[in-house]
């Protein structure tokens, strides 16, 4: 028997599951594809299940003293993912990828299973699910920060846009494809939005575990304690300030004046700072501060940065305006629309996952850096396209605009992908995927704090007479007018946010009972606070969507940056010098 025999029938008995099977790569890109989906959907489900969740537990979101709990229920998970997604993808370059992405698995399903299980209520439930969510961003972060890596060590550079296409494409569109999700399971049980991950994890835990194998360059290496340690430190004291900044203020409608949060601004660049210093000083950094020599590299985290703070922002912002404006003013219940709000975002779902597969494949061909730029370009048009738009817009042009928005994240998402992870060394991938999964889950959780202290200085300047002169109009006494007039505009929002008609909670029962019947149907029925609201949200819409145009506009630029280094990197991307 021949040599080419002997290994032809040797390839044959193969198992697919065999790193040096040809068919491996594509196991892999399931298996990350379904822990980006995991991870990115659990980020963004329980923010259009909120209403539901808060009435499971017993407790009225809107009160003053619950703003923190509904924030940290959103903001713990982004917080601990973007804290601890450079360290874990350190962790993977030492230990091995697929053992820490394993491990991942493993711990967001025991956090999802903890999370449907709340055996408490009010203000006890909330900080148990507040707990477990934090959990679950651990295991998230180490889904988020090996997947890349392990995609880049098992697929050829000519095949490694279109497999990173596919995955990030599965992490963007999943951050959409959960508020479709949580809308629905929502409507039956507000715990089915934690156990539905449940099956799936238990899932890709046995598969991950019987499939995956370790292709990358492993460095044994000691952690970087003190780099760890006021990385974590600073990054979690920042983005806190930044969460507390969102509420009022003694008689400030944010709270950028408290000395608390100057404080804790102050103390977490500080901590950064330091953490810069330490990193260049320690022999083994766990954030690779080299890496930003590679003008590919720090281009492409920048333009990264921008766009997940954009991306966050238009998420936050379009719940907004559907739950708050438009599905009431079109006949929908404030109960039904976070439901709604979900099924009438699905153009740019769609979008996504049009453009990211074919972006990656065409970038492969034909270059990362024109389709990269062009993706973010394409995006700014969409947010420019957004501020032309009336409060109560023909659907078909919002649907194409968000349509077109999802095809220009497509195709930025992809080739932006393959040329930051192909532009670093391949024992340090794992660094480098946590180091951009940072920058994206910062975007994320920063596009909160940005977008809502923009939307809430809006608010502040025109809400307060348009709903007083409003309540006046039907019949409240002025000084009860005037009272909710001057209550923080923070309220407003958040009722728009989550699909709310605040007016009951606003406006005492005994005023309202001294009001004709027709009054109290006004007051409380789906169009009176929709068209309180609307001037002043479309004006601060129009801010919020210029300041996001212009940071994809800066973003595309940044795309277009390369140099010598990246050029000899590409031909050899396993270079010590890339």
């Amino acid at each position: 028997m021949s040599e080419a025999a002997v290994s032809q029938a040797a390839s044959g008995r193969r198992n697919r599951f065999d790193r040096d099977h040809p068919r491996y790569k594509w196991v892999a890109l399931s298996n990350t594809t379904v822990g980006m989906l995991l991870a990115t959907i659990n980020a963004s489900i329980v923010i259009i299940s909120l209403p539901a969740i808060f009435r499971g537990i017993g407790l009225n979101p809107l009160e003053p003293g619950n703003v923190s709990y509904l924030l940290w229920m959103i903001m713990g998970f982004l917080l601990v993912s973007a804290v601890l997604v450079v360290s874990v993808g350190r962790l993977g370059d030492m230990f091995g990828r697929v053992k820490i992405y394993n491990g991942g698995f493993v711990v967001f399903t025991v956090a999802s299973i903890a999370l449907s299980l709340d055996p408490f209520h009010a203000s006890s439930g909330a900080l148990w699910l507040i707990a477990w969510r934090v959990v679950q961003g651990v295991g998230g972060a180490m889904l988020f920060a090996n997947s890349t890596a392990i995609l880049t060590d098992a697929f050829h550079e000519k095949q490694r846009g279109m497999a990173l296409g596919v995955n990030q494409v599965a992490a963007i569109a999943g951050s959409f494809v959960g508020l479709v999700i949580g809308g629905v399971l929502s409507e039956y049980h507000w715990r089915l939005v934690f156990l539905v991950s449940v099956p799936i994890g238990v899932i890709g835990t046995i598969w991950s575990y019987t499939s995956l194998r370790e292709l990358g360059q492993r460095k044994r290496e000691s952690l970087d304690w003190p780099g760890n340690i006021t990385f974590a430190a600073g990054l979690s004291v920042l983005l806190a300030a930044i969460t507390y900044g969102i509420q009022p203020y003694r008689s400030h409608a944010t709270g950028w004046t408290n000395p608390k949060v100057d404080a804790g601004l102050a103390l977490g660049v500080a901590l950064l700072v330091a953490f810069c210093i330490i990193e260049s000083k320690v022999r083994e950094p766990m954030f690779r501060l080299s890496l930003f020599r590679i003008p590919r590299f720090s281009a492409g985290s920048l333009a990264v940065l921008l766009s997940a703070i954009g991306r966050g922002g238009l998420q936050f912002m379009l719940i907004i305006w559907l739950q708050g404006i438009w599905l009431p003013l079109h006949g929908y219940d404030f109960v039904d629309t976070p439901l709604w709000a979900g099924i009438y975002m699905l153009p740019l779902t769609i979008g996504f996952l049009l453009a990211g597969p074919v972006s990656g494949y065409l970038s492969d061909r034909f270059g990362q850096r024109v389709f990269a730029s062009g993706g973010l370009v394409i995006v700014a048009c969409t947010f420019l396209g957004m501020m032309l738009l009336p409060v109560d817009f023909p659907y078909w042009i919002f649907a194409l605009l968000l349509f077109v928005n999802g095809v220009g994240s497509g195709i930025f998402s992809s080739p932006n992908t393959s040329r930051v992870m192909s532009s670093v060394p391949a024992h340090q991938r794992g660094a480098a995927a946590g180091m951009r999964g940072t920058f994206q889950n910062s975007g994320q959780a920063l596009s909160i704090g940005i977008f809502f202290s923009l939307m809430i200085v809006g608010l502040a300047a025109t809400l307060p007479t348009a709903l007083t002169h409003g309540l006046e109009q039907q019949g409240v006494p002025a000084a009860t007018a005037q009272q909710v007039g001057d209550l923080p505009p923070v309220g407003s929002l958040f009722a728009a946010f989550l699909g709310y008609n605040p007016i009951r909670s606003l406006v005492p029962p005994s005023v309202l009972h001294q009001l004709t019947q027709h009054q109290q149907d006004t007051l409380l029925g789906k169009e009176f606070f929709p068209h309180l609201i609307s001037g002043p949200v479309h004006q601060g819409l129009v801010v919020v969507f210029t300041a996001a145009a212009i940071m994809m506009l800066v973003g595309a630029v940044a795309s277009t940056f390369d140099g010598r280094r990246n050029r000899r990197t590409e031909s050899d991307p396993t270079r010590a010098d890339a």
